[in-house]
């Protein structure tokens, strides 16, 4: 008898293992010995959604007719009302039948992209550190990534120049998200008039995730990719209802802007999918019609648990930076309190021993490495207890074991 050996698509051997699963184990471990793990790791919004988005749910999910396939596109009004925002919020005009579509979150619509964008042998640049999918759905493209070190500034785009410059083929795509996940770094207006101007010279296609978007403090409002003048004639802007309206369980998001690129995608997922849940989408509609209001009293609850948990790292000796944007933290902690050891053993023993899950940098790329993303999830309280917990593993102090209870994000 012989052995029978599946193998997988090169595509799946080219994806590294990952990183965040021996973190998500050790915290699935614990909790199943009901021990209350403080989970600050990821963008997972715990707060709830609009009660008229929910109420709008419930009601068009009693109607059959929303029971059908929808659109894979989005129905009309869905993509009408995104396109309204867009003209409200950025003074950007779009053509809701060819220049926005919906997608299944951001992040399916992204890598599908990716699919629609580029094949083996096109490469695309991506800053370091990146949110993972915009490394690996290159890569699930079949595509190769050059990465740049991040950057807000002319340094920045001098170096993707110098790699347009240099490599042969030149790059076809240009990946960039602003307000940054994981390092919540930001952009002022001006910045994206250069990068059309750079995209025009070297043919370059670009990808704006613009999901942190509307997620803002201190009165900084963070400038959108299709607002500089020419921004529709080389790329498109990722936009999602997942972080503003706390929806992220609902997975819609929306690509808007060159309508070559955005009928690229329509044409992939044309044959993936039949669309969103109907009665989702019209809820959706209702989210941005009304939603405003909302965005504004979340980001101020984001605000002061970012303003909570940046003066207790600070207090204990992490190199932490206010955010202006964005639902995370991003801090650089001192090498000693490690033992040596890089952030994701670090992240581990944090898990392991401070019953605090947080995101380790280097999974993020090289230049992550010795920091963590702390997600504004939680309430001030349980944020604070975090930080206590750090601070006492920091300081060879054991971590009780707390068993789960129930908590009210407030």
């Amino acid at each position: 008898m012989t052995d029978f050996v599946i193998q997988p698509a090169e595509r799946v051997k080219r994806l590294p293992p990952y990183l965040f699963g021996r973190i998500n184990a050790l915290k699935l471990e614990k909790r199943r010995q009901d021990i209350d793990v403080i989970d600050l790791g990821m963008g997972n919004p715990m707060d709830g959604a609009p009660k008229a988005v929910v109420d709008k749910l419930c009601e068009a999910a009693r109607d059959p007719r929303n029971h059908r396939y929808s659109m894979s596109k989005g129905v009309y009004n869905l993509r009408r009302e995104m396109a309204a925002k867009y003209a409200r919020k950025w003074n950007v005009q779009l053509d809701p039948e060819t220049e926005v579509l919906a997608c299944l979150g951001s992040k399916e619509g992204f890598s599908h992209m990716c699919l629609a964008m580029l094949g083996p042998g096109d490469t695309a640049i991506v800053a370091d550190p990146a949110f993972p999918i915009h490394i690996y759905g290159v890569a699930l493209a079949g595509g190769n990534v050059i990465s740049v070190p991040l950057g807000n500034d002319q340094k920045f785009l001098d170096s993707i120049a110098l790699v347009c410059e240099h490599l042969f083929p030149r790059p076809k795509l240009l990946i960039l998200n602003y307000p940054h996940n994981p390092t919540a770094m930001t952009v002022d207006e001006g910045f994206f008039e250069t990068v059309v101007a750079l995209a025009k010279r070297f043919n370059l296609a670009v990808i704006s995730d613009f999901a942190y978007g509307e997620t803002c403090f201190d009165g900084y409002t963070a400038p959108s990719f299709l607002s500089a003048k020419g921004a529709k004639d080389v790329g498109v802007e990722f936009t999602t209802l997942s972080k503003p309206y706390n929806m992220a369980g609902f997975r819609i998001g929306f690509v808007a802007g060159n309508k070559d690129m955005v009928g690229a995608l329509a044409t992939i997922k044309g044959y993936y999918d039949y669309g969103i849940f109907q009665a989702i989408q019209i809820a959706s509609i209702i989210a941005m019609r009304e939603g405003d209001g909302f965005i504004k009293e979340q980001n101020q609850l984001y605000q002061t648990r970012r303003d909570v948990v940046c003066d207790a790292l600070q207090r204990i000796g992490w190199q932490t930076d206010l955010p202006r944007a964005s639902m995370f933290v991003w801090t650089r902690f001192p090498p000693e309190y490690s033992g040596g050891k890089g952030s994701i053993d670090y992240a581990m023993d944090l898990l392991n021993y401070a019953n605090v899950a947080i995101a380790p940098g280097r999974a993020f790329g090289e230049n992550g490495e010795y920091c963590m993303r702390i997600a504004l999830v939680e309430n001030e309280n349980r944020l604070r207890q975090a930080i206590r917990n750090i601070s006492r593993f920091n300081q060879a102090k054991p971590v009780s074991g707390q068993k789960r209870r129930a908590k009210k994000s407030t």
